[in-house]
């Protein structure tokens, strides 16, 4: 696992891209300013420190080509009309708020094949399992983290699950094929990017290691 082995190594990582996942962040945070909520501006549309930390403790499990793909649809995006957090926001309503999503949002929403559903549910699948995984061995950690299922969502709850079907949908096809290598990847050595991120995270936010941070909760 991350905690426990090469934790250099994974630091050189994290030094390469830290200046690309910093770019990615902050084109994410431009298009997130322009996101227009239901009930008004959301109060975390004005927290850039912990939306930097989110987003970065994600993104600092990603590969450069992974980064540099999504920097590129999130560029493509501003000069199509496009706004992918407005999208990825508006998605998960399609489980939270089926009613106002149908009604108000679906005919603005891509249009997703089979196959590329396929794709994502497969990806989806294991990256849930990884998630029950931590919750089972940082049940503190775990406990702050969003419920897992969308069987779990209401309207004032978006589950792990809706959040990352919602934000892959998002994704061009060069994107999420290379997302669903790194997935790959990472299962087959074993290790879990829910641990991982969750790390970088905690990291970010001044603990040497989750076992630090389980236990400060």
């Amino acid at each position: 696992m991350e905690e426990n082995a090469g934790p250099e190594a994974s630091q050189r990582n994290h030094d390469d891209i830290r200046p690309l996942v910093e770019e990615v962040v902050a084109a994410e945070w431009d298009q997130f300013q322009e996101v227009n909520n239901e009930g008004g501006r959301a109060n975390c549309q004005g927290n850039w420190p912990t939306f930097f930390q989110m987003r970065a403790s994600q993104f600092l499990t990603w590969t450069r080509p992974v980064l540099e793909s999504y920097k590129e649809d999130l560029a493509h995006a501003l000069t199509v009309g496009r706004n992918l957090l407005t999208e990825k926001y508006g998605l998960m309503m399609e489980s939270t708020d089926p009613q106002y999503f149908a009604e108000n949002l679906a005919a603005y929403m891509p249009k997703l094949s089979p196959e590329r559903t396929a794709q994502q549910e497969r990806i989806i699948a294991l990256q849930v399992t990884w998630a029950a995984d931590f919750r089972n061995r940082f049940p503190k950690l775990g406990n702050a983290m969003r419920v897992l299922r969308t069987s779990e969502d209401t309207r004032d709850t978006t589950s792990f699950e809706t959040y990352l079907r919602a934000e892959m949908s998002t994704y061009s096809q060069k994107t999420l094929g290379l997302y669903e290598e790194l997935v790959r990847q990472y299962r087959d050595r074993g290790e879990n990017i829910t641990e991982k991120t969750l790390l970088n995270t905690v990291r970010l936010g001044g603990f040497s290691s989750l076992k630090e941070a389980e236990a400060a909760q």
